[in-house]
């Protein structure tokens, strides 16, 4: 049996900015930046009580809490205090499971220091968290990476949530199913539909009947529902695609779009360069000035070998996908994807 921990620093960038400016500790702030379309990168918990989070456009924001304070983010300064953080999991295992800068697993089964409480071990690194850093973090403690998660969310802020083998029948069987991790608002539709609102519910539920209706993930929902999980925490957690966005001021067409995906190419391409990691794989992503969102991807044999080739591929990309002239966008996108270590490849064919 697994001793798995889930540490979520609570409302990490917000919080960061507060311990620096402590005079605006008890007003609604967020982290977003000035952009004319800007979305909020953290709210702080007193923002929260006006329906402010993270994610939510700047407009409505303000339509929600006209006196809300925006503090632009520091990005520089959340690695940084990301980096101590992983340095204090570090003194306690060395199987961490990054997830972002605010957010790992760790699996403390058999510890650096001995300590048989997994219980325990979480709440020393809460301690030592806020000792060197002023600030709070939340901790799930249980016997797998899905319920370490949902406890971890269980008493934030500033909590602990710890679930034993001999507790899991009774604490999933009244646990909302919108607290599983990956099901979103569409899945939840679906699971309405089918009249099913909580893990005992799926109790009830044969396995092939959740395959016919989720695919894959009715898999993944049976075993849920039964409390399993073997997924193993992974140190060497793979980054699965790199992806850079801009948001325009206004809205524009297809053709006005043209000259701003050059620079993402090359944000993209520069940052494979730096991670010295390639790519087999392109996507494009657009958003409507209705906020949906058009995606095509295409991956390949062989890495991509240039920035000019990738250029080539998100122009194929665009031109399969028969956008509309009139059509306008208030986002635009490019990522690569099938990730691996740099190594010398042939040159591969778009055809």
């Amino acid at each position: 049996m697994r001793k798995i921990i889930h540490i979520d620093m609570d409302a990490f960038f917000a919080s960061v900015e507060l311990r620096d400016r402590p005079d605006l500790k008890h007003l609604p702030v967020v982290v977003s930046s000035h952009h004319p379309r800007a979305v909020i990168a953290a709210a702080s918990y007193p923002a929260r009580v006006f329906g402010l989070r993270s994610a939510m456009s700047m407009s409505q924001a303000r339509k929600l809490c006209p006196h809300v304070v925006v503090i632009e983010p520091r990005f520089d300064q959340y690695q940084q205090v990301s980096a101590q953080i992983h340095r204090i999991f570090q003194q306690y295992t060395h199987l961490i499971e990054p997830l972002s800068l605010d957010e790992a697993y760790l699996d403390v089964t058999d510890n650096l220091l001995n300590i048989p409480s997994a219980t325990e071990v979480a709440e020393r690194i809460r301690t030592d968290i806020f000792s060197a850093t002023g600030l709070t973090a939340s901790a799930g403690v249980a016997p797998n990476k899905f319920l370490a998660k949902v406890a971890s969310d269980w008493n934030k802020p500033n909590g602990i949530c710890v679930i034993k083998p001999a507790q899991i029948q009774h604490f999933i069987q009244h646990l909302p199913l919108k607290k599983i991790p990956g099901v979103g608002k569409v899945t939840q539709q679906k699971l309405q539909r089918l009249n099913l609102s909580t893990l005992g519910d799926l109790q009830k539920i044969e396995e092939a009947v959740l395959v016919h209706h989720f695919g894959k993930y009715g898999k993944q929902l049976f075993l849920y529902a039964q409390g399993v999980d073997e997924r193993p925490v992974q140190p060497e957690r793979q980054r699965q695609q790199i992806s850079k966005e801009t948001t325009f001021d206004a809205d524009f067409t297809l053709m006005q779009c043209q000259p701003y995906w050059s620079n993402l190419i090359e944000r993209v391409w520069n940052s494979l360069e730096h991670k010295q990691i390639q790519a087999r794989g392109v996507s494009v992503k657009l958003k409507l000035k209705n906020f949906q969102v058009l995606q095509h991807s295409k991956s390949f044999k062989t890495a991509l070998s240039s920035e000019q080739e990738m250029t080539r591929i998100v122009q194929l990309l665009l031109q399969e996908m028969q956008i509309a002239a009139h059509d306008q966008f208030r986002l635009i996108g490019v990522g690569v994807y099938q990730l691996s270590e740099k190594q010398e490849e042939s040159q591969l064919s778009l055809w």
